[in-house]
């Protein structure tokens, strides 16, 4: 059996909001997540807003829960929040049928997501010198 060391330094502060049960597919929603990843909290929700994706509104939602968050439960500073992870998981799929020709059946397949932020606070970089 292996030590597992923690290291105290290491520790980051981040916050989490997951959003359950999103009707949308992950196909759908992985590119508008990589496309805020990264990103500042504030530019994050104006791109989301401006979107002309129907499901951005939710995803909005859930990264505001996810600053309410840090800013109720451990007093972070809004302005140098920061979108550290954004990713999306299968749920259930609702398996409906629609009525064909000749007596078929065609399926219809409705899948739900779930939505995970996770956002951390912006550190201030250090100067290591000066450029002379």
């Amino acid at each position: 059996m292996k030590k597992i060391k923690k290291n105290k330094d290491l520790k980051e502060k981040t916050v989490k909001s997951i959003n359950k049960n999103v009707r949308s597919s992950v196909r759908k929603l992985n590119p508008i997540l990589r496309g805020i990843v990264g990103k500042k909290v504030e530019t994050a929700m104006r791109d989301l807003t401006f979107s002309e994706k129907r499901i951005s509104k939710d995803i909005k939602k859930t990264i505001s829960s996810a600053v309410a968050n840090a800013e109720n439960n451990y007093q972070y500073d809004i302005d140098k929040l920061v979108v550290k992870e954004a990713y999306c998981g299968k749920q259930v799929i609702m398996k409906r049928f629609r009525a064909r020709a000749k007596g078929r059946a065609a399926p219809i397949l409705k899948p739900y997501s779930n939505v995970t932020i996770i956002l951390s606070e912006l550190k201030k970089m250090e100067s290591h010198g000066s450029k002379s």
